[in-house]
Order: C-alpha cells, then sequence, then structure tokens
C-alpha cells in the first residue's frame, strides 16, 4: 500500500502549487493529479454540480488505486469533503481549507484575518467556521475575487491589469489602520498573483498560501498510517478533461517545473 500514489485534483491547474509543495516535501511519493480543465471554474456553480464534479474526479483517479487524495481546490474543500470522506473511506482525503485556517490563525497577531476566495468558497463559509473552530473571537472578512482565476489560468499574473484586479477588490478591505493583519489566498490558483496581491493587500500584511501547509498535513498522515514511500522518487502523472497542450503551458507556471503536452492524458469524467 505504501507505493500506491497520492492522487490530487482541482478544477483547473492551480491545484498544481498544492502538487508543488508536496513533491517539495515527499519527492519519494508517487503523486497523480487530475485538473478539471474543461468545466472550470468551480467557484461560480452551485454546490451541488461541484459535489457532483468532485464524485466524477475522484472516480476517475480510483483507477490508481491511491492511498490518499488530496483536493486541491478550495471550493471542493468547502462544499463537498465530507460527501468524498464517506464515499471513499478508509482512504483518507485532505482538503485545503482546515490546513489553511490553522496557517492563518498561527500568522497572525491580532486576530483581524482576511479570506479571499472563488464566490463558492466564500459563499459556503467553510473558512469562517474553520477559522473560528480554532480562534471563537477572530474577526474575519470575507471577499470574493472570481477574476483572479481567470487572470491566473490565462498566465496574467503581472503588469496593470492584475495589479488594478487586486486594487479593485482588496482596497476596502485593508482600509484604515484597523484592517486584517492576515490575508489567506483561499484558491489555489492565487499564489501565483501573489505579487498583485501582495502590492494592494500592503507591506504589513502577511499572506497564508494552504499549498505548504496541506503538504505538512499530508505527511503527517502518511507517517501516521505508516503509508510513506520508501523507494526512489518516480514520475508525475498528469490527467486534464480538455485541451492538453493548454494545460501543460499553464500549468507549469503553476507547478514551477515543465510539463510537455505529451505527458498529460486527457480523460473524460462524464457519468
Amino acid at each position: 500500500m505504501s507505493d500506491a500514489p497520492i492522487a490530487i485534483f482541482d478544477s483547473g491547474v492551480g491545484g498544481l502549487t498544492v502538487m508543488a509543495a508536496i513533491a517539495k516535501r515527499l519527492p519519494q511519493e508517487r503523486l497523480v493529479y487530475l485538473g478539471d480543465t474543461a468545466r472550470l471554474p468551480y467557484g461560480t456553480k452551485s454546490a451541488e454540480t461541484v459535489t457532483r464534479y468532485a464524485v466524477q474526479a475522484t472516480r476517475a483517479l480510483m483507477r490508481f488505486e491511491p492511498k490518499m487524495i488530496v483536493v486541491a481546490c478550495n471550493t471542493v474543500s468547502a462544499v463537498a469533503l465530507p460527501v468524498l470522506a464517506a464515499a471513499y473511506a478508509p482512504i483518507p482525503v485532505v482538503g485545503v481549507v482546515e490546513p489553511g485556517a490553522r496557517a492563518a490563525v498561527a500568522a497572525s497577531r491580532s486576530g483581524a484575518i482576511a479570506v479571499i476566495g472563488t464566490e463558492g468558497t466564500v459563499r459556503g463559509g467553510a473558512y469562517v467556521r474553520a477559522i473560528h473552530a480554532l480562534k471563537p473571537d477572530a474577526q474575519i472578512i470575507q471577499r470574493a475575487c472570481p477574476l483572479f482565476v481567470a487572470l491566473a489560468e490565462e498566465g496574467w499574473t503581472t503588469g496593470p491589469v492584475p495589479e488594478l484586479a487586486a486594487e479593485r477588490y482588496l482596497k476596502d478591505v485593508f482600509a484604515g489602520d484597523r484592517h486584517p493583519d492576515t490575508l489567506v489566498l483561499g484558491c489555489t490558483h492565487f499564489p501565483v498573483l501573489v505579487a498583485p496581491i501582495a502590492k494592494a493587500a500592503g507591506a504589513r500584511v502577511t499572506l497564508v498560501d494552504s499549498a505548504e501547509t496541506t503538504a505538512l498535513e499530508v505527511e503527517h498522515l502518511l507517517d501516521e498510517r505508516s503509508l510513506r514511500r520508501r523507494a526512489s522518487a518516480a514520475a508525475p502523472v498528469f490527467l486534464g478533461t480538455d485541451a492538453p497542450e493548454r494545460f501543460a503551458r499553464v500549468g507549469s507556471l503553476f507547478l514551477g517545473s515543465p510539463i510537455a503536452p505529451a505527458q498529460v492524458e486527457l480523460v473524460d469524467l462524464a457519468p
């Protein structure tokens, strides 16, 4: 069982930031990544649709007989994690919301925390619940930033357009002296936009990316269940539901290393 892969999925290529963090911390593990690029973004869709898509994606990954499922999508983590955990028990299912919440509480000095994400993540309130479970008196401001997903998927991460979008979304959140001191990047697409987001938030604000904290959670669970792989590193597997060339081009930006189009297997998630 320890030689089985870790399966990771997201609505697109944003979750490759989580995959990169896991690969850095656990370089010997076999990793399989699925990006549902044909149906992104998930963040504008209903909870019922997101749950259906998440079940279909996980079902497609089960042919690899994974030892763990990592939901590298904040929207799915916010609305469908309990469904997946129940459906695929005893395989552990790890989301990104709770690790991100823990990191935010640890980083905040004042307890004033801002969360940015997709419409679905913000509407579901998962970060609010997770942060309040750890720090009941935390003051939380949420802001949906749907345009960031499109900019990230286009690879449009620097320059005046993302800077103007970040300023428009965040200006009032960080106005005045009593603004949040911590900002949670509540979408796996957002880390590639860290420069314009940080500029809009201001130098005194700590940005929290849940990718590294999620990788720590994965490592902890592998050790707890004696599932860590001891063999040498294995090549990752990439699956996409549309446009392998685009997956490879934009995905390379998120992963931090090149992906060749030939490495991306096209899959159909239709039931």
